[in-house]
């Protein structure tokens, strides 16, 4: 089994994202709309403008869609300007190579994760929380499946650098933390509530990860109706629920 601990949970600073929505407005998976993401190292410090904001922006997909297609290794920063439909002095003038770039998008994945584990819902019984649940696992599901070549050269051990490491441990760690907070707000009998938000953030990752890299064939609403169920069955007692 992949590693789940490899996911990319540090906040990000001053990208100007808000929480909320999801990708279904065509903007990334938690803002709804579009951003800019982290530039990398050539454009550190340099204040871009909204053109500048959109070919970084442009730049980032077409990485993901080459990650996408020809996987980490064996994409090149050639791939990357095709895609995007701009030239390697632009690509240059942003990033300092393939890894940088990929850097960056990992910081975004960061971001975009640790503010999705902040606003796990409390876990009720009845339709509303239920319903509450299932909203929060489908930003999820977006947030996978928009980063998906990102999250998945993580999860393969594609990426051994040390950086990328400690990034994913602290995805982890902050997913982990969120879930067990609510856990212990409800209180369930007999479970340490670290070892089950371990348990739960780990079902919830992989589900995903085996779905998007079609190991297993199944709807998106069965999916998210039986992650959903399984959570609050597991952790509601019969009369809390």
């Amino acid at each position: 089994m992949a590693r789940s601990s490899n996911l990319p949970s540090t906040p990000r600073a001053g990208d100007g994202k808000s929480a909320g929505g999801g990708s279904r407005n065509g903007g990334t998976p938690s803002t709804g709309a579009p951003i800019a993401g982290h530039a990398g190292t050539p454009a550190q410090g340099r204040e871009l403008r909204a053109r500048g904001k959109r070919t970084l922006r442009k730049l980032l997909d077409a990485g993901i869609e080459v990650f996408a297609r020809r996987g980490y290794h064996a994409a090149r920063v050639d791939d990357i300007v095709k895609v995007a439909k701009t030239s390697h002095g632009t690509f240059y003038l942003y990033f300092a190579n393939k890894e940088d770039l990929f850097h960056a998008l990992a910081l975004d994945v960061t971001g975009e994760m640790a503010t999705l584990a902040a606003e796990l819902p409390p876990l009720e019984s009845g339709p509303a929380g239920r319903a509450a649940l299932r909203d929060w696992l489908e930003r999820f599901a977006d947030l996978y499946q928009h980063y998906g070549p990102v999250i998945r050269a993580w999860t393969e051990a594609e990426i051994s650098d040390s950086d990328f490491g400690r990034l994913g441990n602290d995805v982890l760690t902050g997913f982990s933390r969120a879930l067990a907070q609510r856990i212990r707000e409800v209180d369930p009998v007999g479970l340490d509530p670290d070892v089950a938000a371990l348990a739960l953030v780990a079902m919830i990752e992989r589900a995903n990860y085996y779905v998007l890299a079609r190991q297993v064939q199944v709807s998106r609403d069965a999916l998210l109706d039986t992650l959903a169920t399984v959570v609050l069955e597991a952790l509601l007692t019969p009369s809390s629920r």
